[in-house]
């Protein structure tokens, strides 16, 4: 019985040290969410964080096809973690990885994790979701991760690496990705895990513009989002608005 231990124990890990994974986002390679994003997956695998070399937030699936992308290799604070910061978009990290850094197709890409929630109508311009439907549109498994912009962190903290764990390897549909959204609330309020959550009809924010004429005639508009109060019943907005981790999925465009 020790032998068949032993050897379940060498299996799982040999499988782990095989695992190749690739972190992004769209907050910029020296955000804290990557760092401990990274920190966590190093349990998982070999990790290569390869994203934006700055701020990239609510660019979607966005590619750049009329000028060059400069990637460079950076140090980063995760130890056995090589890493590159890239002038593209999140999903163009994730092309050039496959196709030039790694040179070959990672067994899964993580996403985030994001300053700021991805649940409902916000998913379609996020930049975290972007990246990860790029890497599922060539069938490669994806996790988002995202979180509040308040710095409250505890939740996160504490279950990320588990929530890894469980989702690493967890099959998906072609062209879907997993979404995982931490709630901003302390581990005191924190009330547990939904699974299986729908993308709200509603988005975070209602967007609204600060009007500002300038001399020459014309008008500036600065975006000016307020809270939303709406969610639907068993939707990502409402689980992490109730201090759950939602945990569903999203579809890329045409499935």
């Amino acid at each position: 019985m020790e032998r068949f231990f032993y050897f379940e124990k060498a299996f799982f890990l040999e499988m782990r040290l095989m695992r190749k994974i690739i972190i992004t986002n769209d907050d910029g390679i020296n955000a804290s969410g990557i760092i401990r994003l990274a920190r966590a997956a190093a349990k998982f695998g070999s990790v290569t964080v390869i994203a934006p070399d700055s701020q990239r937030s609510a660019m979607s699936h966005k590619i750049t096809l009329l000028e060059p992308i400069v990637a460079k290799e950076v140090s980063f604070p995760v130890e056995g973690v090589k890493a590159y910061a890239v002038s593209g978009t999140p999903a163009d990290c994730i092309r050039i990885g496959i196709c030039n850094i790694l040179g070959e197709k990672p067994d899964v890409v993580l996403s985030g994790i994001n300053h700021g929630f991805n649940t409902g109508g916000d998913t379609q311009y996020s930049a975290t979701i972007g990246a990860a439907l790029e890497a599922a549109s060539q069938g490669i498994r994806a996790i988002a991760f995202s979180e509040g912009i308040d710095g409250v962190t505890e939740v996160s903290e504490k279950y990320l690496e588990d929530l890894l764990g469980e989702y690493i390897d967890k099959e998906l549909e072609f062209n879907q990705i997993w979404n995982i959204n931490f709630p901003e609330c302390t581990l005191k309020d924190f009330r547990g895990i939904l699974s299986d959550r729908k993308v709200s009809r509603h988005s975070f924010y209602n967007d609204s513009f600060i009007e500002e004429k300038l001399p020459d005639g014309s008008v500036k508009y600065t975006t000016h989002g307020t809270f939303n109060e709406l969610h639907d019943e068993g939707s990502d907005f409402k689980a992490i608005k109730e201090g759950f981790i939602s945990i569903g999925k999203v579809n890329n465009v045409g499935w």
